[in-house]
């Protein structure tokens, strides 16, 4: 396969879903569309913050992951393979991390701003 078709297919796709997250926040909390975990759907507060927060840095670090697979389809020698879907999970444990992260640093346990 080619390289640069690779690349549009994980990265590119992960990118462009960013973009949609990031135009299309979810409203209200909901089971199918938007950051949820336990800890992101406890109130509205949390749940609009959760998903400002990720939709943000999703949005940068699929870009970030989508420019790094382009050089990877670029400086490739051989045919790229684990590459590009290595930073597709990274770029997702990343978003997660920090998203929690902020969640915890600005939250309380029982849902209540610090």
């Amino acid at each position: 396969m080619n390289p640069y078709i690779y690349v549009l297919n994980t990265n590119g796709i992960l990118f462009l879903l960013s973009i949609i997250f990031y135009i299309f926040p979810p409203k209200k909390i909901n089971n199918l569309y938007g950051y949820r975990t336990h800890r992101s759907m406890l109130n509205e507060d949390i749940w609009n913050f959760a998903n400002t927060l990720f939709n943000k840095t999703f949005m940068v670090y699929a870009g970030v992951s989508f420019l790094a697979g382009i050089l990877f389809a670029y400086l490739a020698t051989k045919e790229i393979t684990w590459q590009p879907m290595v930073l597709v999970l990274l770029t997702i444990l990343v978003c997660i991390i920090k998203t929690e992260k902020g969640i915890s640093n600005t939250f309380n346990e029982e849902g209540k701003r610090k």
